[in-house]
């Protein structure tokens, strides 16, 4: 085949895949070039996502007739005064955008210079098709509709109207934070979702587009190293997400989803939270702009440091700095001395050597005291199957160690392996006396792993039962949040929650799982929408159950903090014992360790 020149329609079709995959992507090119403009306020409208319709506004500078024409030529751009593309300081240089828009949608320019009369031009899917004189104030309008209309074998691969909108929120947030000098107006169908005003401070602008509550959970990062800065704002260790979405990353001001940014914020935060829990920030590194590659990706959300082991360190300290020089400290570092007289049991081996069955007879020693720790319906032993309260047909309470004296010798540990409690120390560890030994339970990852366990048996039974309101609580989240919840509402009945639409921007909680009670309803729901918005459309929640399940028990388990009394401590204990897994939380860590007796005389000198 002899090689030919492409024409000029196919060429912009080709770079159209490279620069317009989906609606977000033409509207991140279009805001971007608004910004570059110098606009103060830019309002963006959306029809089923931006896949019907596409309009941004904005005050800028405005373009001559002549101007317009040329923007829509291929690398014809304005933000690069010079041929030195190492220094560029704009959001898009490429001179791609308009013309790929055009080539696949019909795209509607109407611009005015200050001072100047309006121009209009109307290109349909690359052949221009009218222009003239247009009434608009200084500044620019784009209106770019039925996107792929003509390139059926690309419009076919766009997700629903809602997914798309989640995309181009998203980008509009990302945008939005990178400029608190500019106001930003969203409207999805005729209502208007995302309104931020100019002049806010970058701490307001970030709170306002991820969580009000951030205000008061997050430390200030100011950091510099060499010719390099690192401002924003990270939230504490304790104010976490279930999904790494909340992580908003922009290098000289461009949003950006770089590898190695994220692994730096994952090192920050390696030993503060657990592997599935990520943190709430915004990071703006600010470089020369001869020390970073922006061109190596179409679409610009992909950078290269030529130093990247200076810039990892640089967000690795600053995350730190800003922590430790807070005061907030998640986890104590105790030193490798002190933890190397410790012995850790492995994983399950809280029920090693006893059978697994879940234990009944507690339940009527204990009375109500008990009841939050009782097993499941359905969970007797299976026929044939011991257990430890087969092996103790007297079994009766044991001694209430903070209460009455130790008149009773500790029970062997052949029947309590985790031993008796003694007492609770900061109101998150259980001490508890063993045979062989003492025994520190972290009674809130030991619950948790408990509720799990259960609520894998119910689902494996027919379903988790529910437990309703007496009043109904609101929920409010994001509008994407609301519409995955929304198609997942049949799925989550299945697990005990029961939802309902309330407005756009809220869901209804009904009914909760009986086994939870009504906990922290709020952070519950929450964390489910990060999760559901992670899997892939196509994805149910059965296939995800672990997750799932994972993130509702943690929700309905005993808190850190929480006074118990010494019945409600054995009786943890005496679940863990019958409860497969119980040695490891849903996290991956372990939730009791044991000092041998040995060890105990180690530290203090006997041995």
């Amino acid at each position: 085949m002899a090689i030919r020149r492409l024409p000029e329609h196919l060429v912009n079709r080709i770079a159209a895949g490279e620069v317009v995959e989906r609606p977000a992507s033409a509207l991140k090119e279009l805001v971007e070039n608004a910004v570059d403009a110098g606009a103060t306020r830019i309002t963006v409208r959306l029809r089923s996502g931006g896949i019907d319709r596409i309009e941004v506004i904005d005050d800028g500078c405005g373009m001559s007739p002549e101007e317009m024409a040329l923007a829509l030529e291929r690398h014809a751009t304005s933000k690069l005064p010079d041929d030195d593309i190492e220094n560029v300081e704009t959001l898009g240089f490429r001179g791609e955008a308009l013309p790929s828009i055009a080539s696949v949608a019909r795209l509607t320019i109407e611009s005015r210079v200050r001072g100047a009369e309006g121009w209009s031009r109307i290109v349909d899917n690359g052949e221009l098709a009218e222009e003239g004189l247009a009434a608009l104030p200084p500044g620019t309008r784009v209106v770019v509709e039925n996107l792929f209309a003509k390139v059926p074998a690309r419009r076919k691969f766009l997700r629903t109207p809602r997914s798309e909108y989640g995309a181009a929120a998203d980008t509009i947030r990302r945008l939005a934070m990178a400029r608190p000098d500019i106001g930003f107006t969203l409207e999805h169908d005729g209502r208007r979702n995302i309104s931020v005003q100019p002049g806010e401070t970058r701490a307001e602008r970030v709170a306002a587009l991820t969580d009000r509550q951030l205000t008061e959970n997050s430390v200030a990062v100011d950091y510099e190293r060499g010719t390099a800065k690192l401002e924003g704002v990270a939230s504490l260790p304790t104010f976490n997400r279930g999904v790494a979405d909340h992580q908003y990353l922009f290098v000289n001001g461009r949003p950006v989803k770089d590898r190695l940014l994220i692994g730096a914020v994952r090192g920050a935060y390696q030993d503060l939270l657990a592997r599935d829990r990520h943190p709430v920030l915004a990071l703006f590194l600010t470089v020369p702009p001869g020390e970073v590659d922006v061109n190596v990706h179409p679409a610009k959300t992909e950078v290269r440091f030529r130093e990247p082991g200076n810039i990892r360190g640089l967000i690795v300290g600053g995350l730190r700095h800003a922590l430790d020089e807070a005061g907030f400290r998640s986890v104590q570092r105790p030193s490798a001395g002190a933890l190397g007289n410790w012995q850790t049991e492995p994983v399950g081996a809280a029920s090693a050597g006893v059978p697994t069955a879940s234990p009944q007879a507690y339940q009527q020693d204990y009375g109500q005291r008990g009841a939050f720790f009782a097993p499941s319906p359905g969970s007797e032993p299976a026929p044939g199957q011991s257990s430890v309260w087969d092996r103790s047909p007297d079994y009766r309470p044991a001694p209430e160690g903070r209460a009455e004296a130790a008149e009773a010798p500790v029970p062997e540990a052949a029947d309590h392996p985790l031993g008796i409690a003694r007492g609770q120390v900061a109101e998150t560890y259980i001490v508890a006396e063993a045979e062989d030994g003492l025994v520190i339970v972290d009674q809130h990852a030991a619950h948790e792993r408990l509720v799990l366990e259960r609520m894998n048996r119910a689902m494996a039974e027919g379903g988790v039962a529910s437990q309703g309101l007496l009043v109904p609580e609101v929920v409010e989240l994001d509008e994407s949040a609301c519409d995955a919840l929304e198609e997942r509402i049949g799925e989550l009945i299945e697990l005990g929650l029961e939802l309902e639409r309330f407005g756009p921007k809220a869901m209804l909680v009904r009914a909760t799982p009986a086994m939870l009670g009504a906990g922290d309803i709020k952070g519950l729901v929450t964390d489910l929408a990060d999760e559901i918005a992670a899997y892939d459309q196509h994805l149910s929640l059965k296939e995800k159950l672990d997750h799932v399940a994972a993130t509702m028990a943690c929700h309905g388990s005993v808190r850190a903090g929480r006074i118990l009394n010494v019945a409600e401590m054995n009786a943890l204990l005496r679940e863990m014992e019958v409860t497969p897994h119980s040695g490891q939380c849903n996290h991956g860590r372990p939730t009791w360790v044991k000092l041998g007796h040995g060890d105990i005389e180690k530290l203090f000198g006997r041995k």
